[in-house]
């Protein structure tokens, strides 16, 4: 299901924990199966469940908690928005709102032509920063305010 370099970065992951504690790399090669597919299927999950030996269920339930995975496809881009309370105070919920409107989508939703899908987020521990935004769970992005998002929106053009 996975290409043979992604295994590799698995196996590396799991060479970092004793060999009876390998489920430790569970969250790395969740991340490494989405990065291939884009996305974590209900199949991916499992296929990486059996490659550590742990239970398809508690694959899942590391999949569904954390926000960093997605459990149906999403756009080129991922916008995640934190909304927290810090965030909240310091415009977050103005960054979702502003973004909501420009793009003409809700939270979890993605635009029609599939480029971006718009989440909402948790504490990214940038608070100081605030509002503050991940793109595809790799760049964080600080100080969003309408300016800068409009910025950060021309660069996925």
């Amino acid at each position: 299901m996975l290409t043979t370099e992604s295994l590799k970065k698995i196996d590396r992951e799991i060479a970092k924990y004793p060999p009876e504690q390998k489920q430790s790399a569970v969250m790395a090669a969740l991340a490494i199966a989405q990065e291939e597919q884009g996305w974590l299927s209900s199949e991916a999950i499992e296929f990486v469940a059996n490659h550590l030996g742990m239970a398809p269920m508690a694959a899942y339930e590391v999949a569904s908690f954390y926000n960093m995975y997605d459990l149906k496809p999403v756009g080129k881009y991922k916008l995640t928005v934190c909304t927290n309370l810090p965030c909240m105070l310091s415009g977050g919920v103005d960054a979702g709102e502003y973004l909501k409107q420009k793009l003409g989508i809700g939270f979890n939703e993605t635009t029609p032509d599939g480029r971006i899908t718009l989440k909402e987020g948790e504490c990214m521990g940038a608070c100081g920063d605030a509002p503050v935004m991940l793109v595809n769970n790799r760049r964080m992005c600080s100080t969003m305010l309408p300016e800068q998002i409009d910025k950060l929106l021309a660069e996925f053009e």
